[in-house]
C-alpha cells in the first residue's frame, strides 16, 4: 500500500476543507510547489492534487500550478477537480500528469469515460465520493441517486483499474477512516482501491494496510501533525 499526501487548491493556495464545505476552508501553506517538494523529500511515491476551484466551476482553474508541478517534481502526481472534457484529459496527460481522476463525468458521460479508458488506460482513475451511501458530484455539491456500490461495480465492468473512494462525512474531520466501507468494497471488487477521507493517525494507516488495498490519501492529518508522513511511509514500505 502506498501513502499519498494530498494538496487541495483554492485561489492558487493549498487548503483543507471540512466535510467538503467550501465555507470551511483553511489555508495550510503559502506555496503548493514548496509543499509538494517537501512531500517528495520525505519520500512520497505519489502526490494527490485536487483543483477545488475547478471542481466547483466545472472546468480546470488552477492549470498553471498543476503543470508546474508535473514539470518540476520527480515523483508522479494524480490530479482531479473540474476535468470534464476529453481535451483537458489529453492535455494533462501530455503535460506529464501521471493519473487523471474523473468524478462528475464518470457518472454523467459514460461515452467520454469509455473513450478516455480506451486511449489512456490506467492513467485514468475514477473518484467515488459518497455521502449516506450515494455518489456525490460537482465538487461534492450535488448528490446523485446512484448508490456507490452499484456505481463502483459498473466502473469495474467498464475497465477502470483504480478508484479513489472518499467518505465525505469523514473528510477533513480527523475522525478516522471508514474502515468498514473500504472492507466491503475490497470483498466485492478486485479493482485497485485508494481510501480517502478521515485519516487521523498511524493506526488508520495500519488498519488500511491490513486490508491490502492499493493506497491511502492523507491530507489534514499531515498538516495537523497527527500523522507523520515519514512514519506512515516507513510502515507501508
Amino acid at each position: 500500500m502506498i501513502v499519498i499526501p494530498a494538496i487541495d487548491i483554492i485561489d492558487g493556495k493549498p487548503v483543507r476543507l471540512y466535510q467538503g464545505d467550501y465555507n470551511k476552508k483553511k489555508i495550510v501553506g503559502e506555496d503548493v510547489l514548496e509543499i509538494s517538494k517537501k512531500f517528495e523529500r520525505e519520500g512520497a511515491d505519489y502526490i494527490h492534487i485536487v483543483d477545488l476551484d475547478g471542481a466547483k466551476a466545472g472546468r480546470l482553474i488552477n492549470k498553471e500550478i498543476i503543470l508546474k508541478l508535473a514539470k518540476t517534481l520527480k515523483i508522479p502526481i494524480e490530479v482531479g477537480g473540474g476535468i470534464r472534457t476529453y481535451e483537458d484529459i489529453k492535455y494533462l496527460i501530455e503535460a506529464g500528469v501521471s493519473r487523471v481522476i474523473l468524478g462528475t463525468i464518470a457518472i454523467e458521460d459514460k461515452a467520454l469515460l469509455r473513450k478516455a479508458l480506451e486511449d489512456f488506460g490506467d492513467k485514468i482513475a475514477v473518484g467515488i465520493d459518497c455521502k449516506d451511501g450515494y455518489v456525490c458530484t460537482r465538487g461534492w455539491l450535488s448528490q446523485s441517486k446512484r448508490k456507490y456500490i452499484d456505481f463502483l461495480l459498473e466502473m469495474e465492468k467498464m475497465g477502470v483499474k483504480n478508484i479513489i473512494v472518499t467518505d465525505i462525512s469523514k473528510d477533513g474531520t480527523l475522525q478516522g477512516s471508514n474502515i468498514e466501507m473500504i472492507k466491503e468494497i475490497k470483498e466485492i471488487s478486485k479493482i485497485d482501491i485508494t481510501a480517502s477521507g478521515g485519516v487521523k493517525d498511524i493506526e488508520d494507516i495500519r488498519k488500511l494496510k491490513e486490508l491490502d488495498i492499493y493506497g491511502v490519501i492523507a491530507g489534514k492529518s499531515i498538516y495537523s501533525k497527527t500523522l507523520s508522513l515519514k512514519e506512515a511511509l516507513e510502515l507501508t514500505k
